[in-house]
């Protein structure tokens, strides 16, 4: 009859509680929604807080938007600095939210995550050790953060994984950025996700290839030139 009754009221605490797992929704961070198209997510944020970045044009067109927050030193109204959205082919795929130092100062790690709770559920993962890897673009199936920035450029943070939030479609990543000493949380589409970090990885394979080839049409040019040059001399110089 205990058991009966443990087994009754465990089904009913599942019960009561599927409503608000199902609720759980990983595409979203506040009133922005991955697969937002580029136009209508720069609407949303308004004209004068944001600028917007190509990356790359083929295989796909990467773009990135940076939207900042219009808090003052008197008055914050969010808790973030600034909000990174990245674009596939003009549609939302990744947004990057890096928390205020000001507005995170004391919170360790577990306070963050049981933040993040509230919003996304029951983290799926919480990392026992943390990972430092090159940021931005993190790669939700191996937890590398594929860099951003072309090659020959420095990397601005590292970011070491605290948490996941995951469903079949989405993943939601609580990040700590060791030199910058704050919070970031990444929100993904692991569809999209996937093919914007293979068409990145393309996009360096063929710039990194075109860069070669014009090296090697200017040094060719040179030695052409310097050819050319050395058979005219060879026929005016008088010694």
């Amino acid at each position: 009859m205990k058991m009966m009754r443990n087994i009754v009221i465990s089904l009913s605490i599942i019960l009561l509680a599927a409503p608000l797992i199902s609720g759980q929704d990983l595409s979203k961070y506040r009133t922005f929604s991955l697969g937002t198209s580029l136009a209508e997510l720069s609407k949303q944020v308004g004209p004068y807080s944001h600028s917007t970045t190509l990356i790359h044009q083929r295989p796909a067109v990467i773009q990135e938007l940076t939207f900042w927050t219009l808090n003052s030193s008197s008055h914050r109204v969010d808790p973030f600095s600034q909000i990174l959205f990245s674009f596939y082919n003009g549609e939302l795929y990744r947004i990057v939210v890096t928390y205020e130092q000001d507005a995170t100062a004391g919170l360790t790690e577990d306070d963050m995550v049981r933040a993040m709770s509230v919003r996304y559920g029951t983290a799926t993962r919480v990392a026992t050790e943390i990972n430092f890897f090159p940021t931005n673009y993190l790669d939700s199936s191996t937890d590398k953060v594929i860099p951003f920035f072309p090659p020959n450029e420095p990397y601005h943070s590292a970011d070491g994984l605290i948490a996941r939030w995951e469903d079949s479609q989405n993943s939601v990543s609580l990040l700590r950025s060791s030199n910058l000493n704050s919070f970031r949380l990444a929100i993904s589409s692991k569809r999209l996700d996937a093919r914007a970090n293979a068409a990145i990885i393309e996009s360096v394979r063929l710039e990194n290839e075109e860069a070669s080839q014009k090296e090697i049409a200017r040094v060719t040019k040179e030695a052409d030139g310097l050819a050319t040059t050395r058979q005219a001399n060879l026929k005016a110089f008088r010694p």
